[in-house]
C-alpha cells in the first residue's frame, strides 16, 4: 500500500501572499512612474524642438543680407549703402499671452493673430515662424540682452544688440511653478551668429 504525506499538498501562508502583493505593489507604482515620466518627456521635447527652430530662424534671418534700396542721389550714378546684418526685432507677445496650466491652447490663425504677428523685421514673420497646431507651452523671442527667462535661476546670459533668447515656459501639472527651456544667440566679432548648443532648462517636468 502506497503511503501519502499528510502535508504534502500545502498551499501558501498569509506570509508569502503578502511578500507577493508588496512586490506587485512595488512593481506597478514603478511603472506608472515610467509612464508618467514619459509622457511629461514627450511634452517637454515639443518645447525644445519649437524653441530649436525659432533659433535657427533667429539665425537665418542674421544671415540674410539687408541693404536700404537704391537712392541715387547724383543722377550721374551712384551707390546705396553696403549690406548689413541684423537680428528680428523682438515678437510683438509671447504666445499665449499666459502660460497654459496643465492645458494646451490652441494658437489663433487670424491675420497679425499670434504667430502670424510681426512684420518683415519684426517677431514672428520676420522669423518666418508659424505654428498651427495646440501647444503645451508659451513661446517667446526677444531681441537684445533683456531675456524672458532672467527671473529664473541660472538662466543663460547675452550681450550686445545683436543677440536674443528664444524661451518656452510652461505649467504641465498646474501647480502655478512653471518650467523653462531656453537658447540664446549672440553674434561675433566677426558678425557670425554663434547660437548655444546647450538648451537652459529649469524644472523640466513642472
Amino acid at each position: 500500500m502506497r503511503a501519502y504525506k499528510r502535508y504534502g499538498k500545502r498551499g501558501f501562508t498569509l506570509v508569502e501572499l503578502m511578500i507577493v502583493i508588496a512586490i506587485i505593489g512595488v512593481l506597478a507604482a514603478l511603472a506608472i512612474y515610467g509612464v508618467r515620466r514619459y509622457l511629461a518627456s514627450a511634452k517637454t521635447s515639443e518645447a525644445k524642438n519649437t524653441i530649436g527652430a525659432i533659433a535657427r530662424g533667429a539665425k537665418q534671418s542674421y544671415e540674410r543680407e539687408t541693404a536700404n534700396s537704391q537712392l541715387i542721389v547724383n543722377p550721374n550714378g551712384g551707390n546705396s549703402s553696403g549690406a548689413n546684418h541684423a537680428l528680428c526685432l523682438s515678437s510683438p507677445a509671447p504666445v499665449p499671452a499666459t502660460i497654459p496650466a496643465g492645458t494646451k491652447y490652441q494658437p489663433g490663425t487670424g491675420n497679425g493673430v499670434d504667430f502670424d504677428a510681426g512684420d518683415s523685421i519684426t517677431g514672428w514673420k520676420c522669423l518666418k515662424f508659424s505654428m498651427t497646431q495646440a501647444i503645451y507651452y508659451r513661446y517667446s523671442y526677444t531681441k537684445g540682452n533683456s531675456p524672458v527667462t532672467s527671473s529664473h535661476g541660472g538662466s543663460p546670459t547675452v550681450s550686445g544688440g545683436e543677440s536674443f533668447e528664444t524661451a518656452a515656459e510652461g505649467d504641465l501639472d498646474g501647480d502655478a511653478a512653471p518650467s523653462a527651456f531656453a537658447l540664446v544667440g549672440q553674434a561675433d566679432a566677426s558678425n557670425e551668429m554663434r547660437v548655444a548648443t546647450q538648451v537652459y532648462v529649469f524644472d523640466e517636468f513642472e
